[in-house]
């Protein structure tokens, strides 16, 4: 291969690579969201600077089934962000990201950054339940329900929507051959051509259970806050550098 061969590559390795190049189109992607209250310090230590927690000490955990994804095929996720600010601005920041795929692991921490491990999680309806799964090495570590479409917000889907082009921030590292830090960014990036199916609110509950390497009982609950239950469409594209710690 020459110069020219190598660099239109999209990903590793170059004979059977990875990921295609994005952007990535998302179609009917289904969320269990569960905001709770956490302990102000131990969120504290999960925020880079400069981004500032939410007053109310506001977190959120997720599960995800990606059924149709391009480039990334059929899997599920599950993990846990903060409701932040950047520069005043409000952002949601990924704090560690689980899942059973490896083309988005690798695409997710190689381009955006994002917190990405292999685990185990799963979204199903159980009869009456909306509820997700997280196992890591065999063991749970997490697990959420919902009430199963109890309240609507088909009369607020706009609103919906524009909740959905929020900046999210994650933070890329990077190391250089020598193991130094080749890249340490704050990366930022926002949701486009976004549809929403569906949305309902509900009363939700959330179990996490410690584990050494599967860390989301770190972030404590204090408080359940609500629950979200959406169907999405959305394209992500690439993200732009926020922060720069090594500039």
């Amino acid at each position: 291969m020459n110069r020219e061969e190598i660099l239109i590559q999209p990903s590793m390795p170059v004979f059977s690579p990875s990921y295609p190049r994005g952007p990535y189109r998302f179609v009917r992607r289904e969320y269990l969201i569960i905001n709770y209250e956490t302990d102000r310090d131990a969120l504290r230590r999960a925020l880079p600077e400069p981004l500032e927690p939410h007053p109310d000490n506001l977190v959120f955990y997720e599960w995800m089934k990606m059924p149709d994804s391009s480039g990334f095929g059929d899997y599920q996720e599950s993990g846990q962000a903060a409701h932040a600010f950047y520069n005043g601005e409000p952002c949601n920041f990924s704090i560690q990201m689980y899942l059973d795929d490896e083309p988005p692991i690798t695409a997710g921490r190689e381009i955006w950054g994002f917190p990405k491990k292999w685990g185990q999680p799963r979204l199903d309806l159980r009869k009456d339940t909306l509820t997700g799964t997280l196992y890591y090495d065999e063991e749970r570590v997490a697990m959420g329900t919902m009430t199963y479409k109890h309240k609507s917000l088909n009369g607020d889907l706009p609103k919906v929507k524009e909740g959905l082009k929020k900046l999210n921030v994650n933070l890329k590292l990077l190391p250089d051959v020598d193991g130094s830090p080749k890249v340490a960014q704050l990366v930022g990036y926002r949701l486009e051509d976004i549809t929403v199916h569906g949305a309902w609110d509900g009363e939700g509950r959330l179990d996490l259970i410690p584990h050494v390497n599967c860390r989301v009982a770190d972030l404590p609950i204090k408080r359940i806050v609500g629950a979200r239950h959406m169907i999405v469409d959305f394209t992500l594209p690439f993200g732009q550098v926020l922060h720069d710690y090594l500039a």
